[in-house]
């Protein structure tokens, strides 16, 4: 099957998908997407991140990345109202 064939039997699909649905439909193709493309880094450029929060207590860091999943959440969401046209 060619990359056109493929594409439109993809775009078929999309459309036979709920409305309500489509929002996670999003995500995982961006999701998936975006791990193609974080694959494709530099890989010096994300080493050199490493050990940045080694010496951070545990409280502290689950606090952090709690922080920061919340505010990924709400990123998401505020797109996706933006998206669809929501106020």
């Amino acid at each position: 099957m060619g990359e056109y064939q493929l594409r439109e039997k993809l775009v078929k699909e999309i459309y036979l998908i709920p409305l309500e649905k489509l929002g996670e439909v999003y995500d995982f193709i961006r999701f998936f997407r975006m791990g193609i493309e974080r694959t494709n880094t530099n890989k010096e450029k994300v080493l050199s991140f490493a050990g940045c929060w080694e010496d951070m207590p545990e409280n502290m860091l689950n606090e952090f990345l709690m922080e920061v999943k919340h505010r990924r959440i709400e990123a998401f969401s505020r797109r996706r109202k933006s998206e669809a046209g929501i106020n």
